[in-house]
């Protein structure tokens, strides 16, 4: 692969909550100095030795939403750190940058949109509105497998008449997931069965993200983000509520409040940069989660996990 072919073929995704796991970016910080000075940051702008529970857990600590949020875009600002100061590979290496859920942010803040201690306050602040707005128990989430949007959306018709209900996660060719009430996702799951889905299952959350509840935790980050100075991103952001290329700051904002109860057209987002000439899709981070609906979604691309550093190594490798 040449430099000059990947800077039109090239995306950065990045990841969001399910990614999470105990001991994510410890190799990269035993490694490179650029990393650690990322995790040492974002610690200090939290006022919390973050990166420790990271590395050491508990992952029941791991997994509350507020820890997550920072935590996953920490590993993958970690990541693309390395890239730029040990391999010399920039974001401007890039044609788009997006990113799944909370991952936005951090796509925000690679973009240079965000800086490094803005992105960590302001996921700290999502992640804690997004659990106050729903009190434990009364919401859920759940995955409807090997089924598609019309089916989907018929099941969360019959799920409404019992409470808020809605497609949360359009994530791939056969994975979608729902939010809302507890009652009424259960009685999705039910009707989804019926419909011929081949799986509805609940999911381990804390809180039924992406639907109207979220409403509280969207007033929150409206609030938040009216005072932060967003800087025009250097590539655009291809974002889940239009699941399509955006630089105006303005819009940026917008949808960043609307996304918390909205949508997360993340199927949509990659089929549309697969069509607009990407060819490379590359994960910073933790996991392979993207990498993975990557496969489901269109055929023919590539797909480039940067979770380990001789996975990044290979890679930047690989542009030269």
């Amino acid at each position: 692969m040449k430099r000059n072919h990947l800077k039109m073929g090239l995306a950065f995704t990045f990841p969001g909550q399910g990614s999470q796991v105990v001991g994510m970016g410890k190799n990269f910080a035993d490694e490179f100095a650029s990393a650690r000075s990322v995790f040492e940051e974002i610690d200090d702008a939290l006022a919390q030795n973050l990166s420790r529970l990271m590395w050491e857990g508990p992952m029941e600590d791991l997994t509350m939403t507020a820890n997550t949020q920072p935590a996953l875009m920490a590993c993958s600002l970690a990541v693309m750190n390395v890239l730029k100061h040990d391999f010399d590979v920039d974001i401007s290496t890039a044609h788009y940058v997006a990113g799944h859920s909370l991952g936005e942010y951090s796509a925000l803040c690679a973009a240079g949109s965000l800086s490094l201690a803005e992105t960590a306050r302001l996921l700290r602040l999502r992640g804690e509105a997004m659990q106050r707005a729903v009190p434990v128990g009364e919401g859920a989430m759940a995955a409807l497998l090997g089924t598609d949007l019309e089916v989907a959306d018929r099941a969360v018709s019959i799920g409404s008449k019992s409470g808020i209900c809605q497609i949360a996660n359009d994530n791939a060719n056969g994975q979608v997931v729902i939010s809302g009430a507890k009652a009424a996702v259960k009685s999705a799951i039910d009707a989804a069965n019926e419909l011929g889905v081949r799986k509805a299952v609940l999911l381990p959350v804390s809180a039924p993200f992406h639907c109207e509840l979220m409403s509280p935790a969207g007033e929150v980050m409206a609030d938040a983000l009216a005072d932060v100075d967003l800087k025009t991103p250097a590539v655009p952001v291809v974002n889940n509520v239009t699941a399509s290329p955006i630089s105006d700051t303005n819009q940026l904002k917008t949808d960043l409040v609307t996304q918390v109860t909205g949508r997360v057209r993340w199927r949509e987002s990659v089929i549309w940069m697969a069509e607009d000439g990407i060819e490379t899709f590359v994960e910073p981070g933790s996991g392979k989660v993207l990498t993975g609906m990557l496969r489901r979604i269109v055929k023919g691309v590539n797909g480039v996990a940067l979770n380990t550093p001789k996975s990044l190594e290979k890679f930047a490798e690989a542009l030269i």
